[in-house]
Parts: structure tokens; C-alpha cells; sequence
């Protein structure tokens, strides 16, 4: 006979095997039960999963469509807008001289990269809106599909989206006004701008934000909703406005013709960066003062290039005026004498009210 040890050591090994065994099949067993319950659920979703399929795919092929749509409507939108301007440029520049024609190309240049950024930045935006829209509500009608309750999801969302409205409202302003920028064709890369505290030239405009640089260099980024008002100088044509001292005993007539004479000269030239493409226009005496007469003189240029040609004027007219001998008004001074000095003048022969002799 076996002695009792002798058994019991086969049952302990026997015992250490199957615990492990055990405790796999123990947690197996959820695994199971939780597949059997996807099995069943999938049994009996079939067809709304196939559905459900139908619908994300068909979100997908509208998507892409819709897409497709959007970029050739603003394609469109813009070509058109650009034909008008052109078209209203070329009212103004009619006239023109052969030697325009390398400005001219390089301003077509310009014109073509803003707005292949108009449509890039305006086409993406509506386009991202558009694939929320069409993803979302497919989404949202799969979930019904599977019998999900849509209801609790979309008091969730909006509860979200009233909590992101109040704490970014700021930055959603900014995308709006951005928006609105860049439909409107209010400003681009190159246009010189007033924003209020910023002015200078706009080096770039995101729905965010807009860039630009003052004229001594400092760069501002503006928040587009902080711009409360736009002023372009350099949207179709610009006009520099010069009023022009003379001395009050200027004969005004004269004058004006080496005024007009000048600035006649001047705009048929075409200087080359400085372009007067009307004729100018001398509005006559704007102001009589103590010690001038202010002439002025309103010119009219390509955009942008209003300051170059009024500061060429002003050194022209300058010229003219010292080759005709018209003088530049000086200031009149006023000295008046103490009492001391008066009576001295009075004892000296002279006025006591003006010191000079009698």
C-alpha cells in the first residue's frame, strides 16, 4: 500500500494546474457573454447597420460634390469681380502710353495673387462649414438609424456650444468680421490701410487676423473684430491733395497758371512710379490768412502712388515759383516795446504810441 504522502503529492500538483485554468476561464467568461451580445445585437441591427453604411457613404460622395460646388462658385464669384474692376480700371487709364505696359503687368501680377488668396481663404472656409454640416447630420441620422436617442446628443451639443459662444465669443467675432473682410473685397496683401491705431501697408489677412506694416516699420496685428472702420488709399486710384502758400501780394492769376502748368507737365509725363492719369484739377484760393493765400491743387493718380507724385510736384513747383519770381510768404512779427521805451521815443521826438519820429 501507498503511504498517505505519497497520494496527496499528485492531488497538489493536479490542484496547481487547474487554479490557473480556472482563472483564465473566469475571465473568459465575460469576454463570451459580452461577444454573444454582440453577436445578437448585430443579428438583429443587420439591416440598419447596413443602413447606417449607406448613409456615412453617401455623406462621403455629397461631401466631395458639394465641395466641388463650392470651389467653382467662388472661382466664378471672383472672376467676375475682377472683370468689373478691370474693366473700371481701364475707364481710368484710358489714354494710356506703351511705356505703362511693364507697370501694368506687374499690377496684373498683384491683382492675381490677391485673388488667388481671396478664393483659397474664402473657398476653404465654406467648404469646411459645408463638411461639418453634411458629416454631422449624417452621423446624427445613423445614430437614429441604430436606435440611438439623438435627442440627449443634441441638448448636449447645445450646451456646449452656448459655453464655447460665451468664453471665445471674442475669437468667434474675429472669424466672422474676418469673413465678412474677405467677401466684401474691404482690403488686401499690398493695400495701404488706416485701421484706426494701425495704418500702413497689409503684408497678410487670415479670417483671424490681419498683418500690416507701419511706415516705420513696426508690424501690427490687428484682430479683425477690433477693426471697426477701414480706410483704403490705394483701392482703383489714389488723389494727392497740395495746398500751396503764396505771399498775400501774389498776383493769384499768375499764380495759378505756373501752378496749372506745372501740374500739366507733369501728368503728361507719367512718371513712372508716380502716374497722374487725369488731368489735374486746380480748385483755386482755398484760404486767405494774414500772411498767404493757400492755392489748391487736387491730382489724381494711380493707386498707391499718390505720395510719390505729390512729393515730386512739390519740389517742381518750387522750382517754378523761384524761375517766376513768385515769393513765399513770410511770417509776420508783432514787437511790442516796454513803457520805458516808449516814453524815451516820446522824449526823443518821436510817437509815444509807436516811437516813431513825429
Amino acid at each position: 500500500m501507498l503511504a498517505p504522502a505519497a497520494l496527496i503529492a499528485p492531488v497538489a500538483v493536479v490542484a496547481h494546474v487547474a487554479s490557473p485554468l480556472a482563472v483564465v476561464a473566469h475571465a473568459v467568461a465575460p469576454l463570451a457573454s459580452v461577444s454573444s451580445t454582440v453577436s445578437d445585437w448585430v443579428a438583429e441591427h443587420g439591416d440598419a447597420l447596413i443602413t447606417a453604411a449607406l448613409i456615412l457613404l453617401a455623406a462621403v460622395v455629397l461631401n466631395f460634390i458639394v465641395r466641388r460646388a463650392i470651389r467653382s462658385a467662388v472661382d466664378r464669384l471672383v472672376k467676375a469681380s475682377e472683370a468689373r474692376r478691370e474693366r473700371a480700371e481701364g475707364d481710368d487709364d484710358a489714354g494710356g502710353l506703351p511705356e505703362d505696359a511693364v507697370r501694368r503687368r506687374h499690377e496684373e501680377e498683384v491683382r492675381r495673387e490677391r485673388t488667388e488668396q481671396r478664393t483659397r481663404t474664402v473657398g476653404s472656409l465654406l467648404r469646411y462649414v459645408a463638411t461639418i454640416a453634411i458629416y454631422t447630420v449624417a452621423i446624427l441620422m445613423a445614430l437614429a438609424q441604430l436606435g440611438v436617442s439623438v435627442g440627449p446628443l443634441l441638448a448636449s451639443a447645445g450646451i456646449v456650444g452656448v459655453a464655447l459662444g460665451f468664453g471665445a465669443q471674442s475669437l468667434v467675432k474675429d472669424f466672422i468680421s474676418g469673413t465678412f473682410m474677405l467677401l466684401e473685397d474691404q482690403f488686401g496683401v499690398g493695400d495701404v490701410v488706416d485701421l484706426g491705431e494701425a495704418s500702413g501697408t497689409v503684408e497678410r489677412v487670415t479670417l483671424r487676423v490681419t498683418t500690416v506694416r507701419g511706415v516705420d516699420g513696426t508690424v501690427w496685428y490687428v484682430p479683425n473684430g477690433q477693426i471697426v472702420r477701414v480706410g483704403n488709399k490705394s483701392q482703383r486710384w489714389g488723389r494727392i491733395v497740395l495746398d500751396i502758400e503764396v505771399a498775400y501780394d501774389t498776383d493769384i492769376d499768375r499764380a495759378s497758371e505756373v501752378i496749372k502748368r506745372v501740374a500739366d507737365e507733369f501728368w503728361k509725363e507719367r512718371m513712372p512710379g508716380a502716374t497722374v492719369i487725369e488731368e489735374p484739377e486746380l480748385w483755386g484760393v482755398e484760404n486767405v490768412g494774414p500772411n498767404a493765400v493757400v492755392l489748391r491743387l487736387a491730382v489724381k493718380t494711380r493707386p498707391g502712388e499718390q505720395w510719390a507724385a505729390g512729393r515730386a510736384l512739390r519740389a517742381r513747383l518750387k522750382a517754378a515759383f523761384d524761375e517766376a519770381g513768385i515769393a513765399a510768404p513770410l511770417p509776420l512779427q508783432t514787437t511790442w516795446a516796454p513803457g520805458g521805451a516808449a516814453a524815451g521815443a516820446a522824449d526823443a521826438g518821436g510817437s509815444p504810441e509807436t516811437g516813431a519820429p513825429t
